[in-house]
Order: C-alpha cells, then structure tokens, then sequence
C-alpha cells in the first residue's frame, strides 16, 4: 500500500513527539503490508520542511519504504484520470494526480488523510486513518 505525504508526515510528528495516533494506530493493524511511496510523495517531502530540510534524514526516513517510480503505465493512468476528472469539473492537485496515477498503475492501495479528493478517481482503493 502507498502511504501519502500526509500519512508520513502525520506519523513523522507522532513519532517526534512519542504520541501512539491514528498514523501509528493504522500501521501497526497493517503491519504484514508492504509499505510503499511513490516518486512524487518523495518530492513533497523533500520540497517541506519535512526532517528540517536534512536531505540525510529525509533519505533515513524513506528508507524503509519500497519506492513507485514512474514508468509508461503511470504516466497513462495520469492522462486518463486528469480527462475524466478535468471534464467532471472534480480536477485535483497536479501531485495528487501523479500519486493517484502511480496507485493504479501498480494496483496498490492509497492511504491518506486526503480522502474526499481521492475518492473522485475511479478504481482506486483509498484508506483514511
């Protein structure tokens, strides 16, 4: 499953201040999973001030994590996914557009506390915590 940016940075601030929330509540009842994020959740951190904008703590924190990159199918699912919804007049954020995109195309599962733009992009499998 990909963790959004939001999810990281939610569980990144439990972490920090050793509180036991709903970020670190859904990992440990999802523990056999395997954790995912894509290229572009991996940008949004970096651009933040995510970990103090330490490029070495930003790298030990996603280390864990099996990384999505782009390929041929992502950027597919990207164009047909901006159409259905650019004609809805439901259009998202270009970044969550490449998330939702890299999701389908790896068929995983997205979780994330961004729900409700999520939930617009058809097939795909999206968990609040």
């Amino acid at each position: 499953m990909i963790l959004d940016s939001t999810f990281l940075v939610d569980f990144e601030m439990e972490m920090r201040r050793k509180e036991h929330g709903p970020a670190g509540v859904f990992l440990q009842s999802n523990g056999d999973e395997v954790l995912c994020i894509t290229f572009t959740i991996a940008g949004e951190l970096a651009a933040g001030e995510f970990l103090g904008g330490d490029r070495e703590k930003w790298e030990a924190f996603l280390s864990p994590f099996r990384f999505l990159s782009y390929t041929p199918e992502v950027g597919w699912r990207f164009g047909i996914i901006y159409r259905r919804l650019r004609a809805a007049g439901i259009l998202i954020g270009a970044n969550d557009l490449w998330i939702a995109a890299t999701a389908l195309a790896y068929g995983q599962p997205l979780v994330t506390r961004n729900a409700s733009d999520f939930k617009r992009i058809d097939g795909l499998e999206v968990h609040g915590y």
